[in-house]
């Protein structure tokens, strides 16, 4: 029996590799050798390590599992088809082609089994430190009865290459976060060539400084069991994330290819798919070889947990809490003229959503300065670990990214706050959050050149902008604490990212604002018949128009944010000429303005109050664009 049973896993292994040079092969793109090499440790994964029912692809209770290293993705949709998770092998067949399940990277949402949408490399790495975060948080809370799993993630050079990695591991160590489980693809090939062109880390040692248990299992790749005897060392670890690595050749067993850089990308073809055939003993003739015993083994796999997970009824989303703003905006509607910086009703309104409502809020470095100080709660640690403040640390790259593993695993809302000129750290966290439609908040402050003295590296200008062009994210620059209000409600009840742009200075609390019409992204704060012009402004700059409108016979509204306005059709014609008014650059304004009053370079060191006047947030400049 046991001869039988190292006959069919070699041949399951093998039919792995043949799918990972077919698929590919047939669209004439993707990553065939690390798929490859891989195969046995997928196999061990699927088959005897990890907790999943593929019947079930959305079991909360599941062990999470990240190809971090993304552009292998066919070792995944292989393992997703073979376990019974859907796909098909017309699936396989379809890899990388117009609408299919099995597009070039995983798409979280697109295809049952994948749990975030990696690619840029380092990311999905990251978002596991914050799914092991999530995970030990709802276990620490609900009981073990009901949370009880481990994060698994497999990542290559490129991924321990890229900076984000490296601030990721540093928190997860400090953190001491047991059940995530890295395991390292330490191939030595990149595109380029060797990896000792670029690299000469040695990852033994940095991830041991880090806090992390290291097992290096050396030239091991082949070695099924000593494979899952590492993963089950590092599952039982309680007290330390893991790090596997793995000396794995790409493309073996390639007679030509094994080890060569070409196999990183597209490089095995008909000659040299048929060499690979002819060693694994397959038949040459037949693409896309899964016999029926293999099919038979892997359900069997992907089946062990079905009882479990169908008779599971504990829901994440039920357990989220509840949250109540009525009591703040009433006190922020009987404040009017009263001067609040919203970061400060920002932290505010975070405060008061804490109390009842699973969050988990903190700022990279800055948590202070960013409103995301969470008052009278427990920092989360080793010893509290579902304590709600998350200390970042000087982590932007890393927070960005541990906020989608937060939100994607289910159960929390994250909320990371920065400095908004640093947003560009997190750029392609955020876009990834978008894409994913990952349910996280961002509290970006200091959004203007109100921020003063620091001056132009500190200065936003063209963040607003950028972030607007991001599709899927949701941007809200709320110009008063009343208007704060609205961004939060709006942002816990939206399904998916949303940026808030926050004010460092003080700002008079309006009387013209309103919350509830704040909501629909787009509002006439002042209205006047037969005006000159028609103002548009936002945050900031709502009050100056305001300021201005008291001595000019002109019309404001108040755009908090762009995406709700036309999302809700609530986009109001301007009456005559229309001048957009912000603190920052006038691309994109076209869309809704005739004329535009902004700032179209960078900013200069000053109190912020002269800095906005010198740099043209000014009546002399909104009476140049309406005469």
């Amino acid at each position: 029996m046991a001869e039988n049973k190292v006959d069919i896993e070699s041949l399951c292994v093998n039919v792995i590799r043949g799918l990972a040079m077919d698929a590919p092969h047939r669209a004439k793109s993707g990553h065939q050798g690390t798929a490859m090499a891989l195969a046995p440790l997928a196999h061990v994964l699927f088959s005897r390590i990890l907790r999943y029912s593929a019947q079930h692809p959305n079991w909360v209770n599941r062990d999470r599992f990240i190809l971090s290293a993304g552009h292998a993705s066919i070792l995944q949709y292989a393992m997703l088809y073979l376990t019974g998770y859907g796909l098909t092998l017309d699936d396989i067949k379809n890899f990388r082609q117009w609408d299919s399940l099995t597009p070039g990277h995983p798409e979280v949402g697109h295809t049952d089994g994948v749990e975030v949408t990696t690619g840029p490399l380092g990311q999905g790495f990251a978002n596991a430190v914050g799914m092991a975060i999530s995970e030990r948080w709802l276990r620490e809370k609900f009981g073990s009865e009901n949370i009880d799993h481990s994060i698994f993630t497999i990542c290559g050079d490129g991924d321990l290459s890229e900076g984000i990695s490296h601030e990721a591991a540093s928190l997860a160590g400090q953190q001491k976060l047991g059940r995530l489980i890295c395991i390292y693809d330490d191939n030595h090939v990149t595109i380029d060539g060797p990896t000792e062109l670029a690299l000469q880390d040695n990852a033994v040692k940095r991830f041991e400084a880090y806090g992390w248990e290291v097992i290096d299992l050396g030239e091991s790749g082949e070695d099924l069991n000593k494979i899952e005897n590492a993963l089950l060392q590092a599952k039982a670890n309680e007290d330390q994330p893991t790090l596997v690595i793995i000396r794995s050749h790409i493309g073996f067993p390639s007679p030509t290819l094994t080890d060569a850089p070409s196999a990183h990308g597209y490089a095995f073809k008909d000659d040299q798919i048929a060499e690979v055939k002819q060693v694994m003993g397959f038949p040459n003739d037949e693409q896309f070889y899964v016999p029926e015993d293999v099919i038979h083994f892997y359900r069997d796999a992907g089946s062990k947990y079905s009882e479990e997970a169908l008779s599971a009824t504990w829901d994440t989303k039920v357990h989220l809490g509840n949250w109540d703003l009525s009591s703040l905006q009433s006190q922020y509607e009987s404040q009017i003229g009263d001067s609040i910086a919203t970061r400060v009703a920002s932290g505010d309104c975070l405060n008061e959503v804490a109390q009842n409502f699973a969050i988990i809020a903190g700022g990279a470095d800055l948590t202070g300065n960013t409103g995301t100080a969470l008052k009278g709660m427990d920092p989360l640690s080793p010893e509290s670990p579902s304590g709600k403040q998350l200390y970042f640390g000087v982590r932007e790259h890393a927070m960005g990214a541990i906020m989608n593993g937060i939100a994607l695993h289910s159960g929390i809302v994250p909320v990371g706050g920065t400095f908004l000129v640093f947003s560009d750290y997190m750029r392609p966290a955020i876009r990834l959050a978008a894409l994913t439609q990952a349910k996280v908040i961002y509290s970006f402050t200091h959004d203007s050149v109100g921020v003063g003295e620091d001056g132009p590296t500190h200065q936003p200008i063209e963040q607003i902008m950028s972030l607007r062009a991001i599709p899927g994210l949701l941007v809200i620059r709320p110009a008063d604490a009343k208007e704060t209000v609205a961004a939060w409600k709006t942002a816990l009840n939206h399904d998916g990212p949303t940026a808030l742009i926050l004010s460092r200075q003080n700002l008079p609390i309006l009387e013209e604002t309103d919350v509830e019409k704040a909501q629909t992204g787009m509002y006439v704060v002042r209205d006047q018949e037969c005006p000159e012009a028609t103002l548009i402004a936002t945050g900031s700059e709502v009050s100056l128009c305001l300021d201005f409108a008291s001595d000019h016979a002109v019309r404001v509204i108040s755009m908090p944010s762009w995406e709700l306005a036309r999302s809700a059709d609530s986009l109001i014609e301007a009456t005559g000429l229309s001048v957009s008014v912000e603190a920052g650059i006038t691309l994109g304004w076209a869309e809704f303005a005739d004329k535009h009053v902004g700032i179209d370079r960078f900013g200069s060191s000053a109190p912020g109050n002269i800095a906005m006047e010198k740099l043209g947030m000014n009546h002399d400049n909104i009476q140049k664009a309406i005469s």
